[in-house]
């Protein structure tokens, strides 16, 4: 059984190597498409593998990625990018799990940040996959899928990609009708250049479609973000409300409602939802893009602070007791450490 690692590149010089060192010994075969690198990506590549070609780049990132796909020879496809490493390193594992189950697409964590999701990450090639959306690409789900603990981290080298996905966005959205999804993705594009007007009117369009209740739910979260870029306070918690409408309630979703109500000086009703969000449970297998944090540290944190501001120092130490067990290191415990300590209970 044959694996190609199936990449598209430019200008990667910085984490290329890297990204190849962390698969030795899982790919059989490497094969990458340059899109135009004006740096020594290409030189790099070829010596790990002499299946580099050039391909001119499109503005569509599933183009060029299924144009890879398309040169490749193994029964299962794996794809990466550049600024992305393979954590797990069980490699003989891996392959006798593919042997023996022989899925169609394979699911794996990928660790972004702060954020946990899960990647269609190993694809069989008879099944001819293939990538939809100029950006933000994504295979659609069908056949036999799995789920397997090959650990994916992006690690981005801080390049700056400025307004290229934008871009990519407001001259795909005038030629052609966006799907819910990428009208989901072009909302957040907005947001990101703090385009807060034509966000909410994105995200808003994108709600009232048939979208898929995961980006429902993670599109009320940035449509509030956006109203509040715009001071506007009281929409901004009815679109994380909202979220309600399409599935369980999701823990980033309540920090973000707990957060408001602090701004609001509000502490009592903060305490509520930070509570709420520490019984929520881990999405990521729905393909959520999940915050671990959320469910357990930043709740903790946040409910130090609500509870000295409603005087109730004893549960602000017990909440502070329990972020301390979580993350010992971390700045905003070491700092309760010192707001306790100096000053003793009476």
């Amino acid at each position: 059984m044959l694996i190609s690692l199936c990449m598209i590149v430019r200008n990667e010089e910085r984490v290329l190597a890297r990204c190849l060192e962390s698969v030795k010994g899982l790919a059989d075969e490497i094969v990458i498409a340059d899109t135009g690198s004006a740096d020594g990506t290409k030189e790099i590549a070829r010596r790990y593998t002499d299946r580099v070609f050039s391909l001119p780049w499109k503005d569509d990132f599933s183009y060029a990625r299924n144009e890879v796909f398309s040169r490749a020879n193994g029964e299962y496809l794996l794809w990466l990018d550049a600024d992305d490493i393979a954590e797990s390193t069980d490699f003989p594992a891996l392959r006798a799990f593919l042997e023996a189950e022989k899925p169609d697409m394979v699911y794996c964590p990928y660790l972004s940040g702060t954020l946990s999701y899960e990647r269609e990450r190993f694809l069989r090639r008879d099944m001819d996959f293939r990538f939809e959306g100029r950006v933000h690409e994504a295979i659609p789900p069908r056949g036999r899928k799995a789920r397997y603990p090959f650990v994916v981290r992006h690690l981005p080298d801080k390049k700056e990609y400025g307004r290229r996905n934008l871009e990519i966005y407001l001259k795909w959205a005038e030629e052609e009708p966006l799907s819910p999804r990428d009208l989901f993705y072009y909302g957040r594009e907005l947001f990101y250049h703090r385009l807060y007007t034509e966000a909410a009117a994105v995200l808003g369009k994108m709600l009232e479609g048939k979208g898929w209740y995961v980006n429902k739910i993670a599109a009320c979260e940035t449509l509030s973000r956006c109203y509040e870029g715009m001071n506007m306070e009281t929409e901004a918690l009815q679109a994380l409300l909202r979220s309600f409408l399409y599935g369980e309630p999701r823990a980033f979703v309540l920090c973000r409602i707990g957060e408001l109500f602090i701004k609001r000086k509000q502490y009592a009703q903060a305490a509520f939802w930070y509570e709420a969000a520490l019984s929520c449970k881990d999405h990521a297998a729905e393909g959520d893009f999940e915050e671990p944090a959320c469910r357990d540290l930043t709740p903790c944190l946040q409910l130090v602070v609500c509870y000295w501001r409603l005087g109730d120092r004893e549960t602000a130490k017990k909440y502070h007791e329990k972020a301390e067990a979580l993350a010992p290191a971390h700045p905003s415990v070491l700092f309760n450490q010192k707001f306790f300590s100096d000053r003793p209970a009476p």
